[in-house]
């Protein structure tokens, strides 16, 4: 053994294990056609127009007025949410029978919506990853 040699490991073991496998194996030779079909596909691609781009000083004032319209409605809102929570009572609510008759079909609707769901999930899941949902 070399003064500075280091000692064999399990680590050298596994890539001597590994590289005689990778020697043994024959060489991959691709299909006849493969290389031709890959280069029209190249050639095609560097044939391609370039992309239309996006038109962003065009879009620019769309979208700044956008944003002034989401922040004035924002202030709007604080301005509602503070003047309301100034007149909140914290009397209890007294629902009459009429109330709770109109309330009746919204549980009706909040059942209809939850048993689409599920069977919504249920048919994904049986579909798995095949691509029909």
């Amino acid at each position: 053994m070399k003064p500075n040699a280091k000692p064999a490991t399990d680590y050298d073991a596994a890539h001597d294990a590994i590289d005689r496998t990778l020697a043994a194996e024959e060489e991959l030779i691709p299909s006849s056609g493969f290389l031709a079909a890959t280069m029209e596909r190249v050639r095609d691609e560097a044939a391609c127009p370039k992309p239309i781009p996006f038109p962003w000083l065009r879009a620019m004032p769309g979208m700044v007025l956008a944003a002034a319209v989401l922040v004035w409605c924002g202030f709007e809102l604080a301005q509602v949410g503070l003047k309301s929570v100034q007149e909140i009572s914290f009397a209890q609510a007294h629902l009459t029978a009429v109330d709770i008759h109109a309330l009746e079909p919204a549980g009706w609707v909040a059942i209809a919506l939850v048993a689409s769901m599920l069977s919504w999930l249920f048919a994904r899941r049986l579909a798995g990853r095949s691509g029909l949902l």
